[in-house]
């Protein structure tokens, strides 16, 4: 398909998706929650520069449905969905696809994951004797919570779907091969559903954005309970309460946007790929460009080095894996957790064997686990792991961590860029921002250079082309919207 035609379809969704927004009160409804939580989104998506995911057009046709009647959201639904798909076409026929939507359902997993966690910390916390105002807070940060888990779920769903329809059309020279690594297929955090829900998908279930914020929880945590967006108040609601939800980690959830909030990751296990799901990905993803030493893509696969282990090092990685598998069997799960946050600051050169033996001794989502909480630990020795998990021929990981690493708040992310540059450390510095442009939105992208713009604007441009000229011309706009002259 020609270029201008796919352009042409992004925009016309584009006109579309404003003409419908101009229908609905920005401060009421979901509207007013996708405004509010996520503008820099919104207006990304009005300017034709990302595509939303399906859940916020679904979100926003009930608004239609709330203001217009349900005759009125049900005429302009088929039209929302046969526009939608053909924007995300668009998306998908820009070389690069693959990779995009794969990490991005990397994100996306670990929101589900979160989420799921989040609620099952939430129904705990009501199974106990609480009184009845704090009780109903819970219901409703329970009621967003299971939302977020419905919205995670159904976006993993749709971002394999799309990832499989790649896969069919056949690699970069086929009419979808891929949204660029410039763009995040297609949002600004995850994509929308495929043309029509795989088969046998159940459809999410939404919430009714009627009433007010403080009348929407639900009676009972288990009871498929869905919040609502808050009706507009003469004042806006304080933060945190009950008419708000809580502790969001990311600050534009709905678009699962990496998080700027400042706090500390919370205590997630990431899904664990079945057996040979990794073997598989690894014949359609290739590594593109040097994520440390400037090295080029192999021509043929290199067998993973295999490093001697002192006495030390073996006894140490034994008596861990000794001691989950007991706490495994037991049930003492949060002793599992504090064990592992502890071999998360294990020096570096431990854990690619801690990662064999974890894998051996069939704890691979403890692994899982270890990665996550690696990944929160300080950026010069984040990048030191991610070192040497690949001196240690295990890439995925490797690149796992990074990826997980730079959803850290982006003035922290450049800070630590800083002090790596003035340590001498450029390597390690290069591979920080080449994970930030590959994982990071632009606009996240360019909040990084806040600390020090003329030492970070240059290095972070470069990163960028690395990628590939779309990405680089993507994070020169945003840097120019934020102010930067370059």
């Amino acid at each position: 398909m020609a270029e201008h035609q796919l352009s042409g379809q992004v925009g016309e969704f584009a006109s579309y998706l404003d003409a419908l927004l101009a229908r609905l009160d920005p401060r009421a409804g979901w509207s007013g929650v996708f405004w509010q939580r996520d503008p820099e989104g919104m207006r990304a998506c009005l300017d034709g520069r990302e595509v939303p995911p399906w859940d916020v057009v679904e979100a926003l046709l009930e608004d239609i449905g709330a203001a217009y009647g349900p005759a009125a959201a049900a005429a302009e639904r088929e039209r929302a969905r046969t526009l939608h798909a053909a924007a995300l076409t668009a998306y998908d026929a820009r070389p690069g696809a693959p990779d995009a939507l794969a990490d991005r359902l990397d994100v996306m997993l670990r929101e589900q994951r979160y989420a799921a966690e989040r609620r099952a910390g939430l129904t705990r916390l009501l199974s106990a004797p609480v009184s009845e105002e704090e009780a109903a807070s819970l219901r409703h940060e329970l009621a967003w919570a299971q939302d977020d888990h419905t919205r995670a779920t159904a976006r993993c769903a749709e971002l394999r779907a799309r990832l499989r329809r790649l896969d069919r059309e056949g690699g970069p020279g086929g009419t979808g091969s891929g949204t660029g690594e410039g763009r995040y297929a297609g949002s600004p955090g995850v994509p929308g559903a495929p043309a029509e829900p795989p088969a046998g998908a159940a459809r999410p279930r939404r919430p009714r954005p009627d009433g007010p914020a403080a009348s929407t929880a639900p009676s009972a945590p288990d009871a498929g309970a869905r919040p609502r967006p808050p009706a507009p108040e003469p004042s806006a609601p304080a933060a945190g309460a009950p008419g708000a939800p809580r502790k969001r980690r990311r600050g534009s959830a709905r678009f699962a946007g990496a998080a700027e909030d400042g706090q500390a990751a919370p205590v997630v296990v990431p899904r664990v790929p079945a057996a040979g799901a990794a073997e598989a990905g690894a014949g359609r993803r290739t590594p593109r460009g040097a994520r440390f030493a400037g090295v080029e893509e192999p021509a043929a696969p290199v067998p993973a080095p295999v490093a001697a282990v002192d006495e030390e090092t073996a006894a140490a990685v034994a008596g861990v894996v000794e001691r989950l598998a007991r706490l495994r069997a037991g049930g003492r799960s949060g002793e599992a957790h504090v064990l592992l946050v502890e071999a998360a600051w294990w020096p570096v050169a431990r854990l690619p064997p801690l990662a064999d033996a974890l894998h051996r001794a069939g704890l691979g989502a403890d692994w899982a686990t270890l990665l996550w909480e690696a990944a929160a630990l300080p950026a010069e020795r984040l990048v030191a792991a991610a070192d040497a998990l690949f001196a240690a021929g295990r890439d995925d990981d490797g690149r796992q961590m990074l990826r997980q690493g730079v959803a850290r708040p982006a003035q922290q992310l450049g800070a630590a860029v800083l002090r790596l540059d003035e340590e001498g450390r450029e390597r390690e510095a290069r591979a920080l921002l080449d994970a930030c442009v590959r994982v990071r939105t632009p606009e996240e992208a360019a909040r990084c250079v806040a600390a020090d713009p003329g030492r970070l604007v240059p290095p972070l441009l470069r990163a960028a082309r690395a990628v590939s000229e779309e990405r680089y011309w993507d994070l020169v706009h945003a840097l120019r919207v934020a102010g930067h002259t370059l």
